[in-house]
């Protein structure tokens, strides 16, 4: 694994081919309240770019901006439907196209209630991953080995995983149902920012 730490944007001429693997760490799960503080992304070569925001408010990012917004590049999340409101709140840029391995798992793993990426990860691609930095300082000037190491594991495995559960949403016929729940991402992370979560109107 090799880790690459990169200051307020990516570096120019940097790519990713056309799949790229995402996460954000902020500074808490209120995504228009809480800070973007990191972003890392992986091709899914074993390498992870993780690029630190400085505080605060919106920051000018025209490399990373230019590869999130790229309609050729598929970006692969985990609970996609939180990076994607952080991601508009703080960079100003709609991803898409995305998908989410949280919601692919949810639709065809129905045998489980574990979805976390722990779980897929060992269940899926048989890796054991620490969550024991989830919870620290990400807003801290200095980020220590230990929380870009564990940052960095959030990304490192998003495609094998992809690949599994592509196989098994074929499996099940719910390829076309998860594509349709993976474009209404953006809109519902829209709808999340402008306070339409509690209460949720889909509900009753």
């Amino acid at each position: 694994m090799s880790l690459h730490l990169h200051k307020g944007d990516l570096p120019p001429g940097l790519t990713f081919g056309n799949s790229v693997a995402i996460d954000t760490e902020t500074m808490g799960l209120n995504p228009v309240r809480d800070r973007l503080c990191l972003i890392q992304i992986s091709r899914g070569d074993g390498d992870c770019h993780l690029v630190q925001v400085p505080a605060p408010g919106r920051i000018e990012a025209p490399n990373l901006c230019r590869l999130l917004a790229d309609p050729g590049v598929l970006k692969i999340f985990h609970f996609a439907r939180f990076d994607l409101a952080v991601i508009a709140h703080y960079l100003g840029v709609t991803c898409a196209p995305v998908y989410c391995t949280k919601i692919a798992s949810k639709l065809v793993r129905t045998f489980t209630d574990r979805h976390g990426l722990k779980d897929l990860c060992k269940d899926l691609v048989n890796v054991e991953i620490s969550k024991q930095q989830q919870s620290s300082d990400w807003g801290a000037d200095e980020l220590s080995e230990e929380q870009l190491s564990y940052a960095a594991s959030d990304v490192l495995h998003l495609h094998a995983i992809k690949e599994k559960l592509d196989q098994m949403l074929r499996r099940e016929g719910r390829s076309a149902m998860a594509e349709a729940c993976f474009r209404f991402l953006p809109t519902r992370a829209a709808l999340d920012r402008l306070g339409f979560t509690e209460p949720d109107i889909f509900d009753h």
